[in-house]
């Protein structure tokens, strides 16, 4: 069998034609979802930002009122205007960082050059922490370049900031790191 040009533009656009305008049999009408609402009752719904990538797409998280006041459902807020309620499969599935048998939920210590961690508590974990700060801050601190103008930097410390923090939070988080002099401060969204 030969085609020509001609034909061949013909078939396909016939094919195409077909296909395009229900020729598979499909039913291309609407159909209504039918979801079990039952657990969303007597919930209060919170809206909060995705914390896997830098979009910062929109969240609404349906908390239980009664027992143990956990997360019962995370969906997409339509009303967002990043995400119009869209959610990528981490954001679908980030109701799982919530209800998860295998999160860990204490502080988990590891010493330097030990092979084995230790449960530690939050309170010196955070202790410890703003002694670390501290000590680097204390040793690095930079009050005049070379010279000899007023910088006041910390040139030994950086930070990147999370896509789980909102405007405020970042706004709040790098004002302190400021404070203590850091200079190497970005966040995930530039990234």
């Amino acid at each position: 069998m030969s085609l020509e040009r001609r034909e061949f533009l013909k078939l396909s656009a016939a094919t195409v034609a077909f296909t395009a305008f229900g020729g598979l049999g499909l039913d291309l009408t609407t159909v209504q979802a039918a979801a079990d609402l039952s657990k969303l009752k007597g919930s209060k719904q919170t809206t909060s930002v995705c914390c896997y990538c830098s979009v910062g797409c929109g969240l609404i998280v349906s908390t239980g009122l009664e027992g143990k006041g956990r997360a019962v459902n995370v969906e997409g807020d339509p009303d967002h205007p990043i995400n119009e309620g869209s959610l990528c499969p981490k954001g679908a599935s980030i109701w799982q960082l919530t209800e998860n048998d295998k999160r860990i939920t204490k502080v988990l210590y590891r010493a330097p050059n030990s092979d084995k961690w230790q449960v530690k508590s939050y309170e010196w974990a955070l202790d410890e922490i703003a002694k670390r700060v501290k000590k680097v801050r204390d040793a690095a601190f930079i009050a005049k370049d070379a010279k000899g103008q007023t910088v006041n930097r910390l040139e030994a410390i950086a930070s990147v900031g999370s896509a789980a923090m909102d405007n405020e939070e970042c706004w709040i988080y790098q004002q302190m790191l400021r404070a203590l002099g850091l200079t190497y401060i970005e966040h995930q969204a530039r990234i």
